[in-house]
C-alpha cells in the first residue's frame, strides 16, 4: 500500500532511462479485479494503490497522483488528476480557468460502483476511447475509494439489498460516521481531508457516486442535481441544463434515468408515490450547491447486477465530462456571476429552509407487478415484487418547494466570541469560509443576539451528536467583545454556507448539531428557601412584579400548581439570574472589521 505521495519526477527519470537504452518499457496493467473477473468481484484498497501509480505511470504527463489525507486507522486517501495538457494541480486550473470535476467513488464503500466505474473511464478518456478531446478542456480529479478504513471491512453480505460485487466494504468509517451526513459538521478525519481537498480545487463539477437501496423497478439510475429545485438563479439554469443533457443522453446509451431520488413517501408503499426536495446540507451535492457550484448525486440501482451498474456508472462519468468540456465555460460564468451575487447577501431576506408545495403531478413510473400483503413475520402490510412482470406505476410526484424558514442576511456579519473562536474558527477554515480576528476589544458593541425561548433535544444520538432544535429571534442588543473574537463576513462567496452553519434555525447549523449545547443548560441555582426570601422581598416592593406575578397565577393553572415554577418566576427576575442562560453565544452585526477593529460601515 501507498504510504508516501507519488514522486512524478524519479517515473520520468527511470522512462527516459528506459528510453534512452532503447529497452522497451514494460507493458503496464491498468485493469481491475472487476474487469478481470467478469464484474464478479471488486479490488481492495492495495488495487486502488497498484493503479494510481500506474496511471501515472503510463502517462506521466497527463496524470498526477497524490495522498490527499489519512484515515484514522492510517490509511492514504489517494486521488489522481487527470488532463491532456498537463494542467494537474489546482493552481495551474486556476491560472487557466480551467472547469474542475471531482468524481468521488466509495463514500459508501459497499457502494462501491464508481471506484471500478473510475478507473474504467479515466483509461478510456486517456487512451482517446472515450469523450475524445474532453480532457483538453477539462480537468478530472478522481478520489476512487473516500471512506478507505469502510472499504476493508470486507465481506459478502454487507449490503443486502445489493446484487454484488460477490463481496465489498461497510457503509461507515472506522469511527462509525456515515461520511454522506457529515459535510457541515465535518467530525471525520476523512471528511476534513475532503473539505480542504475541495478549497484547493474548487470544482465546478462536484459528483458523488452512489448506488442507491429501495424498492424494485426498471429504473437503472437517478440523478439528484443541486441547485436545480431553488438557488442562484443562473447557477439553477446551468444545473438544469447538465441534468437534462445527462438524461437525454443517458437514456439514447439504454439506461433508464430518473432525475429525482427514488424513495417512497410511505416506506414500502409504491402507490403513495415521490417527493423531490431541497436535501439538508449534510448531502454532498447540496453541501456544493451552497458553494455556488454544482453538485451531483448518482444513485445506481442496487438490484441491477455488478456489470450493468458499473457499465452505467462509467457512462454517467464519461457523458458529465463531455457536457462540462461543451459548456464548462458559460458555467464557470454562472457560478462567478453566483459569488458575486452571495457577496451582496447582507440585509436580505434569504430561505434557509424548504418544502415542497401541494403542486402535484402523475407521473408513469417503469416498476413491476406488486401485491401488498399481511405479513406472518412482521405483522405488518409487506410489498412483493415480480420482477418478471413489468407494469406502469401511475404515482404522484411533487417536484416543487417553497421557502419554509427565512431569516434576515446580517449587513456585516457575524461574530464569535472569543471562548469559541479556537474550534470554530477551524471549522469555519476548513469551509473555506471568511473571518477575521479581532486584536481589539470592543465594549457595548451593537449587535443582535439569539436567546432560545425554547429548547429540545433528540431523544437519541444521530451520528454521534446529540441535535437541538432552538426557537427563538434575533434581538438588538449591547455586548462586550473580547479581543481574539472573529469576525465571519457577510460580503463573501460563502455567504450562504456561513449562515447555514451560522444561522440557529437552520438544520445544519452547530446550533442543531449539539456544539453549542451547553449555552442551553442552567449551571447555577437558587435554594428554594432564598427564593421564598426573594420572591417575598419583590411583591413587597415591586407592583409591577406583583400583578404580573398575580396574573400568571389567574390565567396559568400549570404555574399555579407547580411550587418550583413560581420560585423560578422570582429567581429570573432577581439580579442572581444567569443572563447568559440560552444565549446563543454568535452575534450578529452592522458593523465591520478594519484593521482588527469593529468599525460602523
Amino acid at each position: 500500500m501507498m504510504a508516501t505521495r507519488y514522486s512524478l519526477a524519479a517515473i520520468a527519470l527511470a522512462v527516459l532511462s528506459l528510453t534512452a537504452q532503447g529497452a522497451a518499457p514494460a507493458r503496464i496493467d491498468l485493469t481491475t479485479v472487476a474487469e478481470k473477473s467478469g464484474f464478479k468481484r471488486t479490488g481492495r484498497l492495495d488495487e486502488v494503490a497498484r493503479l494510481c501509480e500506474s496511471f501515472q505511470e503510463r502517462w506521466p504527463s497527463q496524470v498526477r497522483g497524490f495522498e490527499f489525507g489519512r484515515s484514522p486507522e492510517g490509511r492514504p486517501l489517494l486521488a489522481l488528476a487527470a488532463s491532456a495538457d498537463g494542467t494537474l494541480d489546482a493552481a495551474s486550473a486556476r491560472g487557466k480557468q480551467r472547469p474542475v470535476a471531482l468524481m468521488q467513488g466509495g463514500i459508501h464503500s459497499g457502494e462501491i460502483d464508481g471506484k471500478d466505474a473510475g478507473f474504467l473511464a479515466l483509461r478510456e478518456l486517456l487512451e482517446g476511447r472515450a469523450a475524445p478531446g474532453a480532457l483538453e478542456r477539462v480537468t478530472l480529479v478522481f478520489v476512487p475509494v473516500f471512506s478507505v478504513d469502510g472499504h476493508e471491512r470486507f465481506g459478502r453480505w454487507n449490503r443486502p439489498n445489493q446484487v454484488g460485487p460477490e463481496e465489498m466494504g461497510w457503509r461507515v468509517t472506522a469511527q462509525n460516521l456515515n461520511l454522506n451526513r457529515d459535510y457541515t459538521k465535518a467530525d471525520a478525519p476523512e471528511m476534513q481531508a475532503m473539505l480542504r481537498l475541495l478549497n484547493e480545487w474548487d470544482p465546478l463539477l462536484y459528483v458523488d457516486l452512489h448506488v442507491t437501496d429501495g424498492a424494485e423497478f426498471e429504473h437503472d439510475v437517478s440523478y439528484n442535481i443541486a441547485p436545480t429545485l431553488a438557488g442562484d438563479p443562473d447557477l439553477t439554469r446551468s444545473a438544469i441544463v447538465l441534468r437534462d443533457e445527462l438524461i437525454r443522453k443517458m437514456t439514447a446509451l439504454g439506461s433508464l434515468p430518473l432525475n429525482f431520488y427514488p424513495s417512497f413517501v410511505r416506506e414500502d408503499d409504491p402507490q403513495s408515490g415521490f417527493e423531490d426536495g431541497v436535501g439538508p446540507a449534510w448531502f454532498s451535492q447540496q453541501y456544493w450547491a451552497l458553494s455556488n457550484r454544482i453538485g451531483v448525486l448518482v444513485e445506481t440501482h442496487s438490484w441491477k447486477d455488478y456489470p450493468t451498474r458499473v457499465r452505467i456508472t462509467r457512462n454517467s462519468i464519461v457523458t458529465m465530462l463531455e457536457l462540462l468540456a461543451t459548456h464548462g465555460a458559460e458555467w464557470q460564468r454562472a457560478a462567478q456571476a453566483a459569488d458575486q451575487r452571495a457577496s451582496q447577501l447582507g440585509g436580505t431576506r434569504v430561505p434557509i429552509a424548504y418544502a415542497n408545495t401541494d403542486h402535484v403531478r402523475t407521473i408513469e413510473f417503469r416498476g413491476y407487478e406488486y401485491t401488498r400483503e399481511p405479513s406472518a413475520i412482521s405483522g405488518a402490510l409487506v410489498t412483493r415484487y415480480d420482477n418478471k412482470r413489468p407494469q406502469i406505476w401511475r404515482v404522484p410526484l411533487k417536484d416543487q418547494v417553497a421557502p419554509s424558514i427565512s431569516v434576515t442576511a446580517p449587513r456585516g456579519g457575524y461574530i464569535v466570541p472569543a471562548a469559541h473562536a479556537k474550534w470554530l474558527g477551524e471549522k469555519l477554515a476548513l469551509h473555506g469560509v471568511a473571518f477575521a480576528t479581532l486584536t481589539n476589544a470592543t465594549t457595548g458593541a451593537d449587535v443582535e443576539t439569539f436567546r432560545a425561548v425554547t429548547t429540545k433535544l433528540a431523544a437519541t444520538t444521530f451520528e454521534g451528536r446529540t441535535t437541538m432544535k432552538a426557537d427563538g429571534d434575533w434581538k438588538k442588543e449591547r455586548r462586550d467583545i473580547p479581543a481574539g473574537s472573529l469576525f465571519v463576513p457577510i460580503a463573501q462567496p460563502k455567504a450562504y454556507l456561513a449562515m447555514t452553519l451560522l444561522e440557529p434555525k437552520d438544520s445544519d447549523s452547530y446550533v442543531s448539531w449539539g456544539f453549542f449545547n451547553t449555552a442551553f443548560e442552567r449551571k447555577e441555582y437558587m435554594e428554594d428557601y432564598v427564593a421564598e426570601a426573594v420572591g417575598a422581598e419583590m411583591l413587597k416592593k415591586d407592583p409591577a412584579v406583583k400583578q404580573e406575578f398575580e396574573r400568571k397565577l389567574a390565567d396559568d393553572p400549570a404555574f399555579a400548581a407547580s411550587p418550583a415554577a413560581r420560585l423560578d418566576f422570582f429567581y429570573q427576575r432577581s439580579p442572581s439570574w444567569d443572563e447568559r442562560f440560552n444565549l446563543y453565544p454568535v452575534y450578529r452585526t452592522e458593523l465591520i472589521v478594519d484593521s482588527g477593529k469593529l468599525i460602523a460601515k
